[in-house]
């Protein structure tokens, strides 16, 4: 682990902004902008949020997963540093430790619950899945990359969690647009969308503080999954995050202090977007190579990740399954691989 302060060697990063807030604690680290965080039950251990001050009170950026343990993290932080209240909410993304929190705080302050149409509609839709058997569609999806019969039953038990680790939405949104610029706490921010992680990650720019809000689109010591989900078996996910990488390079200059979703806030925004990139190509480069023989998605977790990755630990399993997937669709719609179904409905995929 990096210290926080250290600059990473030879990666052009750097992390002005010290060791991360304790609990309850909600440090300033630019004018009016608060940096929080949230205890997560997984690897990743946490979640950064963000409080902007405005004169009635604060917006929030992302909200933590819904349990028990961040309803009480945020009461405390509501009863002290930001007992001045809440304006609204943006959310940055659909996933569970982004959104969770969401509805609660909306429905005790009154707001509004700003996130991208698409983000707001599948997390509505995921949500929806709780209470209802895995569809065939999912079954086929998961056996054609090669799961065996006791990963197929996991999935089967696990299936629709989603809705069960977030608090219920609101019923109507404010929609955030790409490019649109929202005026918060006497600053223009300016909405940047990325894709790849999920399909309209919004993130935030602001010209006049030097900051960038990432979300999970760009973080600086892990890179984000990019997965493709049984609801669109044949998405290119990847190019999507690639081609996003790109775009947040020429819009937003490198000289802001980035404010990711995790780890910790750093500076070297394009020496850090060079090599999520570079990383990709040396990753599908491996992948490639091993497909001199035919392999399922499930065959190729050593090239991506260098590590066999065991059905039992099933969150792992599903999240490599999905990006294995991800870069077999990358290489099969640039003609670098072929893919064919056997008897059994499995996908073998060799190099061309």
């Amino acid at each position: 682990m990096t210290d926080a302060n250290h600059r990473d060697a030879g990666h052009g990063l750097a992390y002005p902004c010290g060791a991360p807030p304790e609990r309850g604690e909600a440090r300033e680290i630019a004018p009016g902008v608060r940096w929080m965080r949230l205890a997560l039950p997984s690897s990743l251990s946490h979640i950064n949020v963000w409080a902007l001050e405005e004169a009635d009170g604060h917006t929030l950026i992302d909200t933590g997963l819904g349990n028990e343990a961040t309803i009480e993290a945020w009461r405390a932080l509501l009863d002290g540093p930001l007992a001045k209240g809440v304006t609204r909410v943006i959310v940055t993304h659909l996933h569970p430790d982004h959104v969770g929190m969401a509805g609660w705080l909306t429905r005790r302050f009154g707001r509004r619950l700003w996130m991208t149409r698409t983000e707001y509609l599948q997390c509505r839709m995921l949500a929806g899945d709780t209470g209802h058997p895995a569809p065939d569609e999912a079954i086929a999806f998961y056996r054609r990359a090669g799961w065996d019969a006791m990963a197929l039953d996991t999935y089967r038990k696990r299936f629709g969690t989603f809705g069960r680790l977030i608090a219920p939405l609101p019923a109507s949104y404010r929609r955030m647009r790409d490019r649109e610029i929202v005026a918060i706490g006497g600053h223009d921010w300016e909405v940047v969308v990325g894709s790849g992680h999920t399909p309209e990650h919004a993130c935030l720019y602001c010209p006049a503080l030097k900051l960038f809000v990432s979300g999970d689109q760009v973080l600086p010591r892990i890179s984000s999954n990019v997965s493709v989900l049984p609801s669109e078996p044949d998405a290119d996910p990847l190019a999507d995050w690639l081609a996003s990488l790109d775009a947040i390079r020429a819009r937003v200059p490198d000289d802001v202090l980035v404010l990711p979703a995790h780890n910790e806030p750093f500076t070297g925004l394009h020496a850090r977007l060079a090599r999520l990139a570079a990383s990709q190509q040396r990753a599908l480069e491996r992948l490639h190579g091993t497909l001199r023989e035919p392999k399922r998605a499930v065959d190729t977790f050593g090239a991506l990740f260098g590590r066999a990755i065991a059905p039992e630990d099933a969150s792992t399993y599903g999240l490599a399954t999905g990006e294995s997937i991800a870069h077999l669709n990358y290489l099969v719609n640039r003609g670098l691989a072929a893919l064919q179904e056997d008897s059994d409905g499995v996908a073998w995929y060799r190099a061309i």
